[in-house]
């Protein structure tokens, strides 16, 4: 699924040393992942580059085989949009809409992804709106909820609206940003259970980001950035 190989990024070309430096990282098909290390170690750079917000300064970052760093922007967006679902630490969820809308609005920049749900389903013009309401009730937000402007929700409302948007239409890859940052512990481990719970429906790998170490356990895997950075 993930394959970098001596990858560098620089904010700036001046700059006497890369924020991130990495020789080797692979990451499995169906793996759930746990990236940690302190603030400022580079998790935030690290999910930019896998999702092709940023691109390396050297080195390859391959996805689902595909080099990101020799794709124009205009590909790697849309690779992105078919392929990835990001959960943003502020989640980036459009206000003055509802958590449906929020959700389905996602597959209007992927023909891929919109396919997958209507292919499953009977009824094509409900396909999308249905999709999401079984996401929503899946992750905990009820149906009383669901037609709501997002600005009504709670933080952890928002959360489950910005997850059942990263993992509508089954993308390959879901990368979580602090999502949990948040929640009470308690909250937070019910939460990732949910997330298990989709990525296994979706067949999704899930790369989660938390400086939160209690959380490692939960993980197929964990990953310390800053001793992957040491191996270099």
């Amino acid at each position: 699924m993930i394959n970098l190989k001596n990858v560098t990024f620089k904010w700036h070309k001046s700059d006497s040393s890369p924020t991130l430096n990495i020789k080797e990282l692979v990451i499995e098909k169906g793996e759930h992942i746990f990236l940690h290390g302190p603030s400022g170690s580079g998790k935030s750079t690290l999910l930019a580059i896998l999702a092709g917000i940023n691109t390396a300064t050297s080195g390859e970052v391959l996805i689902l085989n595909k080099n990101l760093s020799t794709l124009s922007n205009t590909t790697r967006d849309a690779f992105r949009a078919d392929h990835i679902g990001y959960i943003f630490q502020n989640f980036n969820l459009l206000s003055y809409l509802s958590p449906i809308e929020n959700i389905t609005l996602g597959c209007e920049f992927s023909k891929i992804r919109k396919q997958k749900i209507l292919k499953q389903s009977s009824n094509k013009s409900a396909a999308l709106q249905n999709e999401a309401i079984r996401l929503l009730n899946a992750l905990g937000l009820t149906a009383q909820y669901h037609n709501k402007n997002v600005a009504e929700l709670s933080i952890g409302q928002q959360q489950r609206v910005a997850a059942a948007r990263a993992f509508i239409g089954s993308p390959e890859l879901i990368i979580a940003d602090e999502p949990t940052s948040a929640l009470d512990t308690n909250n937070r481990e019910s939460f990732i259970k949910l997330l298990f719970e989709q990525a296994k429906l979706s067949n999704s790998t899930l790369v989660f980001v938390s400086h939160d170490e209690t959380l490692k356990p939960l993980f197929n895997r964990s990953i310390d950035l800053i001793n992957l950075q040491e191996q270099v």
